[in-house]
């Protein structure tokens, strides 16, 4: 059976990060330049972090989300049944990453004052901006060895690395405070409570033909299913899985 996977933010914080980390992604799978066109995403993904990064200060929100998980995880510490030794290899790892992260410089600093990507960031922005002619200096790097190209794709990516790591923690203990549960979207719809929570995980089986429209926050939220190939709201039961992350 195919499954739809499906994730949605509860409050505007994690919607960042998870815009964030789709980037961080894309910045690495297209780091290779292999295919002659993968510079366009390579390139519009740090583009849109910079975007992003003038508008928060997601270093020091990181930090202090990270700090919260710490001393959840601290209460852990010495409590029966709970496995010592997993908790202290995680603690380990958030006390190494948050320490990384608060040492780094502010994120992005080093991409915004980098020569090359200031000559080009501007016009990239441009539709179809890409071009020679608009961008000689873009022009001559795509002529240069891979081997070069991808030296300087590894050095901007390497600043963005304390991010990238902390990120993907605070992001990989939230997802996994959720568990899978099933649940039925009774005519298409489904709506919960939920105890400060962070985002939504459904798992949807393809054959409905259905995709989740879902809004909400932090302590309630509602489903509904739209049909694919009509756009209107699905009128029959769904059976789907949800996680609630806090």
């Amino acid at each position: 059976m195919t499954i739809h996977k499906f994730e949605h933010p509860l409050n505007e914080k994690t919607r960042i990060y998870l815009r964030v980390e789709t980037l961080l992604r894309q910045m690495h799978q297209s780091s290779s330049f292999i295919d002659s066109q993968q510079y366009q995403l390579f390139f519009r993904s740090i583009f849109d972090m910079l975007e992003i990064f003038e508008q928060i200060q997601i270093k020091s929100e990181l930090a202090k989300d990270l700090e919260k998980q710490r001393q959840a995880y601290r209460s852990w510490l010495n409590v029966e049944g709970v496995n010592q030794a997993m908790l202290q290899e995680v603690l380990a790892e958030v006390d190494v990453t948050h320490k990384a992260l608060m040492q780094t410089e502010r994120i992005g600093q080093s991409l915004k004052e980098d020569r090359f990507l200031s000559t080009i960031r501007q016009r990239f922005n441009l539709p179809g901006g890409s071009c020679c002619f608009d961008l000689p200096a873009l022009h001559y790097w795509l002529h240069l060895p891979n081997e070069q190209r991808t030296r300087d794709a590894q050095r901007w990516m390497d600043t963005l690395k304390p991010l990238s790591n902390a990120l993907n923690l605070w992001l990989k203990l939230t997802r996994e405070t959720g568990h899978f549960k099933p649940q039925i979207a009774r005519a298409g719809f489904f709506q919960s409570d939920a105890e400060e929570a962070n985002i939504l995980r459904l798992a949807i089986p393809i054959h409905f033909g259905a995709y989740p429209m879902i809004s909400g926050h932090k302590n309630r939220f509602a489903i509904k299913f739209m049909s694919f190939e009509t756009g209107l709201a699905y009128s029959q039961d769904i059976d789907f899985d949800l996680a609630v992350c806090s």
